[in-house]
């Protein structure tokens, strides 16, 4: 565990893409975005799902600090406790 007492077990693989390049990749704590259906969370874990997303993705990666992400619309696709968004399509 780390000073925070999070353990590496308790974190996500994610990965933003467009068509051009990756704009983030790495561990988070969670994922927060918003689809048809309102505000969600993806945990480490979570069941595999793809769902189209809207205006906005924050990373919670295990610090203070939030990273979030403005965006149009786009695709999610979590499998296998990894987070795959592609924007801009």
């Amino acid at each position: 565990m780390d000073e925070q007492g999070f353990s590496k077990e308790s974190f996500i693989s994610a990965t933003i893409k467009t068509k051009e390049k990756t704009l983030f990749e790495g561990a988070v704590k969670t994922v927060t975005s918003k689809n048809e259906r309102g505000v969600f969370d993806v945990l480490p874990f979570h069941t595999n799902f793809i769902t189209l997303i809207k205006n906005y993705l924050v990373f919670n990666i295990g610090t203070k600090d939030e990273q979030k992400y403005e965006i149009e619309k786009g695709v999610l696709y979590v499998m296998s406790n990894k987070v795959n968004i592609y924007v801009g399509i």
